[in-house]
């Protein structure tokens, strides 16, 4: 439908109706709190951001702390494993060098008693293990008992044993009496030092003279 006005009067504008301010308050503070809310927001972000940051680094610094001691608990390992090595060895060569400073002084120690020893010397002496065996000739059977206490004394030996003896006459008129004996090698702990009776220009001992006694 068609409306004409007739009047020729002008159309009276409708009236705007004003919002309330309290609504405007309202819908401002909105804004302001919406506001405040993202700002705070982006800042707990970015703090918690950096804070991820910097555990992340510490992180990786730790691994990488962890690969360089591992490294160094290997080297450590390595030489620990090379020191035992050596060390074993070094006991090994200490070893041998007692036995062998050890083993000369008793044969010292042995050359000193027959030395002080009247008609008495040794033919053969064999070691097995902790055992000597020692053979030898002698102008008497009071000269091997002599001998026997030396060895006893000398702190070397724990046992002496007597395996034979016997009159042999090795030499046409002249008494000799034939021994075999077994020394047990005492432990190193509590052998003493040989006598340091000196041996001087000693000649071996010769048979006893001729005759019995």
């Amino acid at each position: 439908m068609i409306r004409i006005n007739l009047l020729g009067q002008a159309r009276p504008k409708a009236a705007k109706q004003a919002v309330p301010l309290e609504a405007t308050v309202q819908i401002l503070f909105a804004c302001v709190a919406i506001g405040l809310a993202l700002v705070i927001l982006g800042i707990t972000y970015y703090q918690q951001k950096r804070q991820l940051d910097d555990t992340n680094k510490r992180i990786a610094a730790l691994k990488a702390e962890k690969a360089s001691l591992q490294q160094v608990k290997a080297d450590v390992d390595k030489f620990e494993s090379e020191k035992s090595v050596l060390q074993q060895r070094i006991d090994v060569i200490e070893t041998l060098q007692k036995n062998r400073s050890g083993a000369q002084d008793m044969m010292e120690m042995v050359a000193n008693t027959v030395v002080r020893i009247d008609s008495l010397w040794l033919t053969t002496i064999e070691r097995k293990g902790d055992t000597l065996q020692m053979e030898g000739e002698a102008g008497s059977i009071n000269a091997v008992a002599n001998f026997i206490t030396e060895l006893k004394k000398s702190g070397y030996f724990q046992q002496v044993e007597i395996k034979n003896t016997k009159e042999n006459d090795l030499l046409p008129g002249v008494e000799t009496y034939g021994f075999v004996m077994t020394v047990n090698i005492a432990p190193p702990t509590t052998a003493q030092q040989p006598s340091t009776q000196a041996v001087g220009t000693a000649q071996p001992p010769q048979p006893a003279a001729k005759g019995r006694s």
